[in-house]
């Protein structure tokens, strides 16, 4: 006679989950011990063993965040290392994708709707494992300029221990791991190609997906230190506190505070978000963009890839031109004002609408995953796609395929985010065309460590081929050879790896509080 509930143990203890129409889930599995109180921002250890079969088939609460709604309030725990198991209900023994969710770096958890996994783990026959990690105050900060007993940013160390537990437990769910995709969108893109350059996860995973992947956005020392001297301003806390002295404070007044300056910081026009990763010199030695350049990072077959609209809602920004031209200005110039000049002129100066969300949307997403394709491809099979696919109404009003889009494709999740309602509204019967694609390269990529055969490699000019092959994913898919030229040599001098090079005023006023002396520094130095 069958269980009631299907069973599995841990290097900690036995976790008990659900059969769910044809899936086995376990749900809020502990990877980690508390993150709370004495712990907060310090590295993250293994859960403590457990006696019993602990009840797994209930979601288990993000973690801390605000919900950015009208109000200030805030939702989550500091206690929320979990994560989330789905699998067909069979005994194969299956390939395993580790999901990170997006979010910006503030909000998101493991069972947010589209990432849940029920239709991709069924539809591609893998095990499926979704994660729960620190975010914004919690995760994303490098609070070492109030003492050293903290890490630099600890979402990336519970990440790292996330895969250890995939490692050594994921048998017991029936996954290989010799064979685990690191799959994530947007800030957890981001955290796919952060992993990929940080040495201490190198061998827990073997191959990568990055959609919509911002690979440059790690704070700089400088603005690590303009963020957390912020935090401390808000909070009504001395510029001479201590870590110990945060770890007192309310968690949920932290996560308010963190909210507050998201809105309201205008970190957004000068690509300068409050919570990213930080170049510590250990975790992660140096900028993911250096270490692809030295062909440092993990040595694992690659997908990256970003949607035609990421930025479309950019065209509601500044209603003159000539206000849209200093805007793209000041954007770039924090970065490298030496080559800003010929990326704009690229961009055509952003003299129009389109221009300037196109700009923006290639600073954040394109061109550094276009700079991170160009250096892996000599270390590894690399893939880049373009999702073009976007629903009738949202071709009518000029935004495109636009961020997220792609997630409801590779989800098998149809209207299942924000965006994706508007698309109720006109055709849809394509969508199945573009989720079978998706799907299906996914799917080989997990299993094989490269799409499917007529996917070619973003690879080298030839004789017979030019390189640089990327997949257009629409309705009719198509593959392109090196898209955009023009605008991918202007960002090839451009340097995206220290942010404040433009900025000297914000270097002089936060020296005091960095400790140093007059002499000049670089934003990066350590």
């Amino acid at each position: 006679m069958r269980v009631t509930h299907p069973i599995a143990t841990t290097a900690t203890g036995m976790v008990r989950g659900l059969y769910l129409d044809g899936l086995r889930t376990w749900r809020g599995v502990p990877y980690g011990s508390s993150t709370a109180g004495a712990s907060r921002f310090r590295a993250p250890h293994p859960p403590r063993e457990w006696k019993g079969a602990l009840d797994c088939t209930q979601f288990a609460p993000p973690a801390l965040q605000g919900n950015y709604g009208p109000n200030d309030m805030v939702e989550g725990t500091e206690d929320c290392l979990t994560l989330d198991i789905v699998r067909p209900d069979t005994d194969d023994v299956l390939p395993v994708v580790v999901y990170l969710h997006g979010g910006t770096f503030i909000t998101g958890a493991s069972n947010d709707r589209v990432s849940q996994g029920h239709n991709i783990a069924r539809d591609t026959n893998i095990v499926y494992v979704s994660l729960n990690f620190r975010l914004g105050v919690m995760g994303y900060l490098d609070f070492r300029l109030l003492g050293e007993d903290c890490v630099a940013t600890p979402a990336t160390h519970d990440q790292i221990l996330a895969l250890q537990w995939v490692r050594d437990n994921i048998a017991q769910f029936g996954g290989d791991p010799n064979r685990v995709t690191i799959m994530g969108e947007s800030a957890g893109a981001n955290a796919v190609t952060t992993l990929m350059c940080t040495p201490a996860a190198h061998g827990l995973f073997h191959g990568a997906i990055g959609q919509s992947t911002p690979v440059a956005a790690v704070h700089s020392r400088l603005q690590s230190a303009m963020w957390v001297r912020a935090l401390l301003d808000r909070m009504g806390m001395s510029r001479l506190s201590t870590i110990d002295d945060l770890r007192a404070q309310d968690a949920e007044e932290l996560a308010r505070v963190g909210q507050t300056m998201t809105v309201t910081g205008g970190a957004i026009p000068s690509l300068n978000l409050c919570f990213m990763p930080t170049v510590d010199g250990t975790i992660l030695p140096k900028h993911p963009l250096a270490t692809f350049a030295a062909g440092e990072e993990a040595p694992v077959p690659m997908i990256l890839g970003t949607n035609s609209g990421e930025a479309s809602f950019a065209k509601a920004f500044f209603m003159r031109s000539r206000a849209r031209e200093r805007a793209a200005k000041r954007l770039l110039d924090i970065y490298d004002p030496r080559h800003s000049d010929a990326v704009l002129a690229a961009y055509n100066y952003a003299s129009n609408r389109s221009d300037f969300a196109e700009l923006v949307a290639d600073a954040v997403f394109w061109a550094p995953s276009v700079k991170a394709a160009t250096d892996h491809r000599k270390v590894a099979g690399t893939w880049m796609y373009r999702f073009d696919y976007a629903g009738e109404l949202m071709t009518r009003m000029g935004l495109g395929a636009v961020h997220t889009a792609d997630l409801e494709a590779v989800f098998g999740m149809q209207y299942a985010t924000p965006a994706g309602h508007l698309n109720r509204i006109g055709r849809t019967n394509e969508f199945d065309q573009v989720r079978e694609f998706m799907q299906y390269h996914w799917g080989h990529f997990f299993r094989h460590g490269r799409p499917g055969s007529d996917w070619p490699a973003y690879g080298f000019r030839q004789e017979e081929k030019p390189g640089r092959a990327t997949a257009i994913i629409n309705a009719q898919s198509t593959v392109v050879y090196d898209p955009k030229p023009d605008q991918r040599r202007a960002w090839e001098e451009f340097d995206m790896n220290e942010w404040g090079m433009g900025r000297e005023d914000l270097m002089e006023d936060l020296a005091d509080f960095l400790g140093l002396d007059d002499t000049p520094i670089s934003p990066n130095s350590r």
